[in-house]
Protein backbone atom coordinates (compact mmCIF):
# COMPACT_ATOMS: atom_id res chain seq x y z
CA UNK A 1 0.00 0.00 0.00
CA UNK A 2 1.41 3.38 -0.94
CA UNK A 3 1.86 6.14 1.66
CA UNK A 4 -0.62 8.96 2.05
CA UNK A 5 1.02 11.75 0.05
CA UNK A 6 0.84 15.43 0.92
CA UNK A 7 2.19 18.15 -1.37
CA UNK A 8 3.45 21.35 0.23
CA UNK A 9 3.83 24.69 -1.56
CA UNK A 10 5.31 27.87 -0.08
CA UNK A 11 4.88 30.64 -2.63
CA UNK A 12 4.25 34.25 -3.49
CA UNK A 13 0.71 35.29 -4.43
CA UNK A 14 1.58 34.71 -8.08
CA UNK A 15 2.66 31.12 -7.43
CA UNK A 16 6.44 31.55 -7.45
CA UNK A 17 8.86 29.73 -5.18
CA UNK A 18 11.98 31.73 -6.04
CA UNK A 19 13.41 34.49 -8.18
CA UNK A 20 14.77 33.65 -11.62
CA UNK A 21 18.28 33.37 -10.15
CA UNK A 22 17.09 30.82 -7.57
CA UNK A 23 17.05 33.15 -4.55
CA UNK A 24 14.21 31.94 -2.30
CA UNK A 25 15.12 32.95 1.25
CA UNK A 26 12.59 33.77 2.26
CA UNK A 27 9.33 33.93 0.29
CA UNK A 28 7.05 33.14 3.23
CA UNK A 29 7.27 34.40 6.81
CA UNK A 30 8.96 32.79 9.78
CA UNK A 31 5.49 32.02 11.18
CA UNK A 32 4.59 30.07 8.03
CA UNK A 33 7.91 28.25 8.03
CA UNK A 34 7.45 27.27 11.67
CA UNK A 35 3.93 26.04 10.88
CA UNK A 36 5.37 23.95 8.05
CA UNK A 37 7.86 22.32 10.39
CA UNK A 38 4.94 20.92 12.41
CA UNK A 39 3.62 19.53 9.13
CA UNK A 40 6.96 17.78 8.68
CA UNK A 41 6.61 16.30 12.16
CA UNK A 42 3.30 14.70 11.13
CA UNK A 43 4.95 12.71 8.32
CA UNK A 44 7.26 9.70 8.23
CA UNK A 45 9.27 11.03 5.29
CA UNK A 46 9.86 14.25 3.39
CA UNK A 47 10.92 14.44 -0.27
CA UNK A 48 12.60 17.05 -2.45
CA UNK A 49 14.06 17.08 -5.94
CA UNK A 50 17.72 17.28 -6.90
CA UNK A 51 17.53 20.99 -7.73
CA UNK A 52 16.16 21.87 -4.30
CA UNK A 53 18.79 19.73 -2.59
CA UNK A 54 21.55 21.35 -4.64
CA UNK A 55 20.45 25.00 -4.46
CA UNK A 56 19.03 25.20 -0.93
CA UNK A 57 21.21 22.61 0.87
CA UNK A 58 18.22 22.00 3.20
CA UNK A 59 18.14 20.28 6.56
CA UNK A 60 14.62 18.85 6.11
CA UNK A 61 14.29 18.43 9.87
CA UNK A 62 11.41 19.44 12.14
CA UNK A 63 13.31 21.47 14.74
CA UNK A 64 10.20 20.99 16.89
CA UNK A 65 10.92 19.89 20.49
CA UNK A 66 9.62 16.44 21.31
CA UNK A 67 9.24 15.32 17.67
CA UNK A 68 11.22 12.90 15.53
CA UNK A 69 12.77 13.92 12.24
CA UNK A 70 11.33 12.29 9.12
CA UNK A 71 13.37 10.27 6.68
CA UNK A 72 14.82 12.74 4.14
CA UNK A 73 14.32 11.61 0.53
CA UNK A 74 15.93 13.10 -2.58
CA UNK A 75 14.76 12.26 -6.10
CA UNK A 76 18.07 12.59 -7.95
CA UNK A 77 18.11 10.85 -11.33
CA UNK A 78 21.83 11.42 -12.00
CA UNK A 79 23.24 11.39 -8.44
CA UNK A 80 24.07 15.08 -8.25
CA UNK A 81 23.77 15.19 -4.45
CA UNK A 82 26.89 16.80 -2.99
CA UNK A 83 28.86 14.60 -0.62
CA UNK A 84 29.40 17.66 1.57
CA UNK A 85 25.71 18.59 1.68
CA UNK A 86 23.84 18.70 4.97
CA UNK A 87 21.66 15.76 3.90
CA UNK A 88 24.73 13.57 3.36
CA UNK A 89 26.91 14.67 6.28
CA UNK A 90 24.07 14.06 8.77
CA UNK A 91 22.77 10.81 7.21
CA UNK A 92 24.03 8.70 10.10
CA UNK A 93 21.98 10.80 12.52
CA UNK A 94 18.84 11.37 10.43
CA UNK A 95 18.20 8.90 7.58
CA UNK A 96 18.68 10.14 4.02
CA UNK A 97 17.46 8.17 1.02
CA UNK A 98 18.16 8.84 -2.65
CA UNK A 99 16.07 7.49 -5.51
CA UNK A 100 18.13 7.54 -8.69
CA UNK A 101 18.01 6.39 -12.30
CA UNK A 102 21.59 6.57 -13.49
CA UNK A 103 24.93 7.79 -12.26
CA UNK A 104 28.38 6.74 -11.26
CA UNK A 105 28.46 3.56 -9.21
CA UNK A 106 31.47 5.07 -7.46
CA UNK A 107 29.30 8.04 -6.42
CA UNK A 108 26.59 5.69 -5.20
CA UNK A 109 29.12 3.79 -3.09
CA UNK A 110 30.50 7.07 -1.72
CA UNK A 111 27.00 8.04 -0.63
CA UNK A 112 26.38 4.64 0.93
CA UNK A 113 29.69 4.87 2.78
CA UNK A 114 28.38 8.04 4.42
CA UNK A 115 25.16 6.35 5.52
CA UNK A 116 22.87 7.34 2.62
CA UNK A 117 20.45 4.68 1.36
CA UNK A 118 20.55 4.62 -2.46
CA UNK A 119 17.58 3.10 -4.33
CA UNK A 120 18.12 2.60 -8.09
CA UNK A 121 14.74 2.76 -9.86
CA UNK A 122 13.79 3.32 -13.48
CA UNK A 123 11.18 3.07 -16.18
CA UNK A 124 10.99 4.15 -19.80
CA UNK A 125 10.35 7.77 -18.78
CA UNK A 126 13.05 8.06 -16.13
CA UNK A 127 12.42 7.76 -12.40
CA UNK A 128 9.37 5.65 -11.60
CA UNK A 129 7.40 7.40 -8.87
CA UNK A 130 5.11 4.39 -8.57
CA UNK A 131 8.09 2.15 -7.83
CA UNK A 132 9.49 4.69 -5.37
CA UNK A 133 6.29 5.04 -3.35
CA UNK A 134 5.85 1.26 -3.42
CA UNK A 135 9.32 0.88 -1.86
CA UNK A 136 8.41 3.49 0.74
CA UNK A 137 5.26 1.59 1.67
CA UNK A 138 7.15 -1.69 1.93
CA UNK A 139 9.64 0.01 4.28
CA UNK A 140 6.91 1.23 6.61
CA UNK A 141 6.49 4.82 5.42
CA UNK A 142 2.80 5.62 5.83
CA UNK A 143 2.86 9.40 5.29
CA UNK A 144 5.02 11.29 2.77
CA UNK A 145 5.40 15.06 2.50
CA UNK A 146 6.64 16.35 -0.88
CA UNK A 147 8.13 19.84 -0.56
CA UNK A 148 9.35 20.53 -4.09
CA UNK A 149 10.65 21.99 -6.19
CA UNK A 150 8.25 22.63 -9.02
CA UNK A 151 9.50 19.81 -11.25
CA UNK A 152 9.03 17.15 -8.56
CA UNK A 153 5.63 18.53 -7.53
CA UNK A 154 4.50 18.40 -11.18
CA UNK A 155 5.71 14.79 -11.47
CA UNK A 156 3.56 13.72 -8.52
CA UNK A 157 0.57 15.67 -9.86
CA UNK A 158 0.91 14.15 -13.35
CA UNK A 159 1.08 10.67 -11.82
CA UNK A 160 -1.98 11.35 -9.65
CA UNK A 161 0.12 10.48 -6.62
CA UNK A 162 -1.15 12.86 -3.99
CA UNK A 163 -4.03 13.11 -1.55
CA UNK A 164 -3.70 16.51 0.10
CA UNK A 165 -2.09 19.84 -0.76
CA UNK A 166 -0.97 22.43 1.80
CA UNK A 167 -0.34 25.86 0.27
CA UNK A 168 1.36 28.69 2.15
CA UNK A 169 0.97 31.97 0.24
CA UNK A 170 2.80 35.17 1.12
CA UNK A 171 1.48 38.65 0.19
CA UNK A 172 4.33 39.34 -2.22
CA UNK A 173 4.68 39.28 -6.02
CA UNK A 174 7.78 37.87 -7.73
CA UNK A 175 6.72 38.27 -11.36
CA UNK A 176 6.63 36.14 -14.47
CA UNK A 177 10.35 35.46 -14.50
CA UNK A 178 10.17 33.80 -11.07
CA UNK A 179 10.31 30.04 -10.66
CA UNK A 180 6.93 28.29 -10.75
CA UNK A 181 5.69 26.23 -7.81
CA UNK A 182 4.32 23.57 -10.19
CA UNK A 183 6.22 22.61 -13.33
CA UNK A 184 4.77 21.73 -16.71
CA UNK A 185 1.79 19.37 -16.73
CA UNK A 186 1.51 19.22 -20.56
CA UNK A 187 -2.26 19.73 -20.56
CA UNK A 188 -4.01 20.39 -23.88
CA UNK A 189 -7.65 20.73 -22.79
CA UNK A 190 -9.29 22.41 -19.81
CA UNK A 191 -11.10 19.20 -18.92
CA UNK A 192 -7.65 17.72 -18.16
CA UNK A 193 -7.06 20.29 -15.41
CA UNK A 194 -6.35 18.86 -11.97
CA UNK A 195 -9.34 19.67 -9.77
CA UNK A 196 -9.09 20.24 -6.02
CA UNK A 197 -11.48 20.92 -3.17
CA UNK A 198 -10.44 23.56 -0.65
CA UNK A 199 -11.03 22.23 2.85
CA UNK A 200 -9.59 24.98 5.03
CA UNK A 201 -8.04 28.44 4.91
CA UNK A 202 -6.46 30.37 7.76
CA UNK A 203 -3.92 33.10 8.40
CA UNK A 204 -0.43 32.19 9.62
CA UNK A 205 1.36 35.40 10.44
CA UNK A 206 0.96 37.58 7.35
CA UNK A 207 0.55 34.54 5.09
CA UNK A 208 -2.37 32.33 4.09
CA UNK A 209 -2.44 28.58 4.72
CA UNK A 210 -4.84 26.66 2.49
CA UNK A 211 -5.57 22.95 2.60
CA UNK A 212 -6.92 21.13 -0.45
CA UNK A 213 -7.83 17.54 -1.27
CA UNK A 214 -7.81 16.00 -4.71
CA UNK A 215 -11.26 15.92 -6.32
CA UNK A 216 -12.61 12.54 -7.36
Amino acid sequence: MRPKITLKLATSLDGKIALANGDSQWVTSEAARAHGRYLRADNDAIAVGANTAEIDNPRLTTRVPGTSNPIRIVFDSTLRLDLDSYLVTTANDTPTWVFTRTGSEAKAESLRARGVVVHPITDENGLSLNEAVSIMGECGIRNLLVEGGGTLIASFVRAGLFDTLHWYRAPVLLGGDGRDCVGALSLTKMDQAVRLHRMKINEVGHDLHEVYVKAD
